[in-house]
């Protein structure tokens, strides 16, 4: 018999491990100079810091905004082509599995939620279900599907709409009014106070920012191509899969310098303010989106590189523990920044929360290689496996067969 009759699991690739590490290690800089979304800028800082913390302000959300999240949400729908094809490969469907998982994930989400009310789980969660349809088509119509959700419809039907109708006056966006009512409970020192308004003012808001920013069309199709990257086996390194990368950086970088330059020129292009935020969404959707290509083929070209390899391979563990990670990064740095904990954010500018960020991120990674060591998963990932290919049938076949015996 053939190995691949023993062996019908796709192995890990070791790629995306390392590149989703990467993606979790960025989003939580993010949301440390975020203070994990409680905008405060201390005063009483000197000016060469307050000039700094610019700097790198603008200088990470250039390289990591609406980048990160967009490489997380790329191998979201790689794992999920990884596991439905592991299944095919066994004769079964997996599509009703991956419903409960979206559901246990949905309860993770909940959970990391009433720490840190930006949580991404629950929204994943739901436009996950997305997968479950499209998973059955062919490559030709999973990627048409991607490319008009990534082209954002729903704003240009706004945009053309307010061409059309001068008068029209939109409504102000529901995200600022419920971001606006954060402000009161993030002002105490009582922890119940901002779970119990994370998990509905601050749930509210998120959602309403990501629903305002095109996030609910664009994680879908971000969820599509991954899956398309996962059926062409682009991962794998091969003569093939290279040339396809080299290509995808050319191209988004032909692309990436136009769109960011008529992002950052757009205000003075179009003066009516409702107009030019559709076209913004647009634009910074796309500009994102060729950027995050520049990063991952730039990572996957580079990872192959020996010297390179041996420096980026250390994130694999901590991309093997991207569950675990992004939850206790949000119960930590919750702790730090809030009020209800240690209380930084008064005290803390970007410099300072990046610094933070760094030491936050050693830890957790020498972590993850210290728990990898003597288990396959880290603890959240192990609890979410086990709860995913959790059966009742055995214990009904039990019961059924104890009753027959005392019959």
């Amino acid at each position: 018999m053939s190995n691949s009759t023993f062996n019908l699991k796709t192995p890990r690739v070791e790629v995306v491990d390392a590149l989703r590490g990467f993606a979790i290690m960025s989003i939580m800089l993010l949301h440390n100079i975020e203070h994990f979304d409680y905008y405060y800028f201390p005063e009483a800082l000197p000016e060469w810091m307050k000039v700094l913390d610019k700097i790198i302000w603008e200088t990470l959300f250039f390289l990591f905004g609406g980048k990160s999240y967009a490489i997380f949400a790329l191998l979201f729908g790689f794992s999920f082509y990884i596991q439905n094809d592991n299944q095919e490969k066994k004769g079964k469907d997996f599509r009703g599995r991956f419903l409960w998982r979206l559901f246990l994930l949905l309860g993770f989400g909940l959970l990391n939620a009433i720490f840190y009310e930006g949580d991404i789980l629950m929204i994943y969660a739901v436009l996950g279900l997305t997968l479950i349809p499209v998973c059955k088509w062919n490559d030709k119509t999973v990627f048409f599907t991607a490319v008009i959700l990534m082209l954002q419809p729903l704003e240009w039907t706004k945009f053309f709409y307010m061409l059309l109708h001068p008068e029209y006056v939109p409504t102000p966006n529901l995200s600022d009014h419920y971001f606006g009512m954060m402000g009161e409970y993030l002002k105490s020192n009582s922890f119940m106070d901002y779970a119990i308004g994370n998990l509905n003012i601050g749930r509210f808001a998120s959602v309403a920012w990501s629903w305002e920013n095109g996030r609910f069309f664009q994680a879908p199709s971000l969820f599509m191509l991954g899956m398309l990257v996962g059926r062409r086996k682009l991962f794998i390194a091969s003569t093939e899969s290279n040339l396809f990368w080299k290509k995808a950086l050319q191209y988004a970088i032909f692309l990436f310098v136009p769109l960011f330059a008529l992002k950052t020129f757009l205000p003075e292009l179009i003066e009516r303010k409702a107009t030019m935020n559709s076209v913004l969404i647009i634009i910074t959707s796309w500009s994102n989106l060729a950027f995050m290509i520049v990063m991952v083929s730039t990572f996957i070209l580079i990872y192959q590189k020996e010297s390179i390899h041996n420096f980026l391979s250390k994130l694999i563990p901590f991309g093997k523990m991207s569950l675990t990670n992004y939850i206790m990064q949000s119960i930590v740095g919750s702790f730090i920044y809030y009020r209800y904990g240690l209380g930084l954010v008064e005290y803390t500018g970007a410099t300072y929360c990046l610094l933070i960020g760094i030491v936050l991120f050693i830890l957790q990674i020498s972590f993850c290689t210290w728990w990898l060591k003597t288990h396959k998963q880290g603890p959240l990932e192990y609890i979410w496996h086990k709860a995913t290919w959790i059966s009742f049938r055995k214990k009904r076949n039990n019961f059924s067969g104890v009753a027959m015996n005392k019959s």
